[in-house]
């Protein structure tokens, strides 16, 4: 017999706590391997923990809501056929509350002197879930979730999965949830099971539905609503204090004249979706100037461990990506300096329309060397980043605009209207000094100046 412990993992670099949204199982729960123990939340992405062996869950050490730090154990599984009562942590008295809005499966904390009770469903859905001829498979996370939605199996076996092998994912049915409330879709009747007359009757108690947790908002005297911070505002607040807390900011400002990059965009863009399937955005020319800029001044891209300096080799682009809950996520594109343009705009495309769909992977928001952030689409013209530790640097660019300007030709000085745009770097001044950083966002601008307007795609 043996215990396996289960530590809270590393989600990513800058990352050194997770807060627990759900245990999706109990103690005294058997559980397979790679099957979803809990879920877990960081300011970037939600995320399963799965178990590392098949076993029987013997100790639950942090409750819902709690953050835990990187590293530390978070519930015992035991092996080997390992009897197991029962009991838990003495962190853990409460039962196991909902999170996310939605009261999943619940499951109730059990101590070692109280009989177990009875599983308590509905019951039209847990007949359909008994009676069910489905060979779909439905993880326990989206069958709780269907049981507190009272979705029937038939609902559950139209919603198209985006999971492994076309399987429901937690997200799938929540997406259906809310389609389903804003009566985008109509549920589907329920068969009644048919049952053999010579079998017992299946016995369910019928539990009450909790009510639905919304944001708390409370009214003061009519001209003033306090509105509670949902739980991934509160993390992100917490990561920009603790960056501002950490590394002195300094931010530098040049303006670059853009007109070849607009006028080149505007002239193949519809080429290019056509040969490659692909929208061609500024971002991929902006990061392609980055990484040429990261090249020449690679101290840059480094990161601080106490008194030493970590040069990065690898350069992984973040960049900043708003939702639309009104938050911001940044996936990074790995090894940004080996992708040419197509490569650069597939990833771009990618990354941004699955962070807004909510399918990102935790893998997709580690590793980032250098983050770039477009105020532009905003209507801002410039910006002051705050930097994304462990990083030593943020860019951010600017809206394009149309203004005169001044240009020197063999005729001596023009005004021209061009297509001008700020770019600001914000840098960690224990590291990367005004020359440095200075030369660095110079370099950048002469990178984007100097594109090169007849280029092939």
């Amino acid at each position: 017999m043996a215990q396996i412990e289960l530590i809270m993992p590393k989600m990513g670099e800058s990352i050194m706590e997770a807060t627990i949204l759900k245990w999706v199982k109990n103690v005294g729960d058997s559980v397979e391997a790679d099957e979803t123990i809990l879920e877990i939340a960081t300011d970037k992405v939600d995320s399963e923990v799965p178990s590392p062996s098949a076993g029987v869950i013997a100790q639950i050490l942090f409750q819902e809501n709690d953050v835990v730090e990187i590293g530390k154990v978070i519930a015992i599984i035991a092996t080997e056929g390992e009897s197991v009562a029962p009991v838990t942590s003495p962190k853990v008295e409460s039962n196991l509350s909902s999170t996310n809005g939605h009261n999943v499966s619940e499951p109730a904390v059990i101590k070692a002197s109280e009989p177990a009770p009875q599983t308590v469903k509905s019951a039209p859905v847990a007949a359909q879930m008994l009676s069910s001829n489905s060979n779909k498979f439905y993880s326990p996370l989206v069958k709780n979730i269907a049981l507190t939605e009272n979705i029937n199996v038939q609902e559950l076996d139209r919603i198209a999965g985006s999971g492994k092998d076309g399987r429901v994912t937690k997200t799938d049915i929540l997406n259906y949830v809310s389609q389903k409330q804003q009566g985008k879709v109509q549920a589907v009747q329920s068969i009644p099971a048919v049952q053999n007359q010579t079998s017992a009757p299946v016995q369910t108690k019928v539990e009450s539905k909790a009510p639905v947790a919304k944001k708390e908002t409370y009214a003061t005297d009519g001209n003033v609503e306090i509105v509670e911070m949902d739980r991934m505002r509160k993390l992100i607040a917490d990561h920009m204090v603790m960056s501002k807390r950490t590394s002195p900011h300094v931010t530098s400002f040049i303006e670059a004249d853009v007109t070849d990059i607009v006028e080149w965009r505007n002239s193949i863009k519809v080429d290019f979706q056509k040969k490659y399937g692909e929208k061609i955005t500024y971002t991929p020319i902006f990061i392609e100037a980055v990484v040429k800029a990261l090249n020449d001044f690679p101290m840059v891209n480094v990161s601080v461990d106490g008194d030493k300096i970590i040069v990065k080799k690898d350069l992984n682009i973040g960049m900043a990506t708003a939702l639309p809950s009104g938050n911001l996520i940044v996936p990074v594109i790995k090894n940004a300096d080996r992708l040419n343009l197509m490569g650069l705009t597939k990833s771009v495309n990618d990354l941004a329309g699955r962070a807004r769909a909510n399918k990102l992977k935790p893998e997709d928001i580690q590793g980032g060397t250098f983050t770039l952030t477009n105020v532009g689409t905003f209507g801002n013209v410039m910006g002051t980043p705050i930097i994304n530790q462990p990083q030593a640097a943020i860019m951010a660019v600017g809206a394009i605009r149309k203004k005169p300007a001044v240009m020197e030709t063999e005729f001596g000085d023009v005004i021209a209207i061009r297509h001008l745009m700020f770019l600001s770097l914000s840098y960690d001044h224990r590291v990367v000094d005004g020359f440095l950083g200075g030369s660095f966002l110079r370099k950048v601008g002469d990178y984007l100046e100097a594109f090169d307007k007849s280029r092939s795609i």
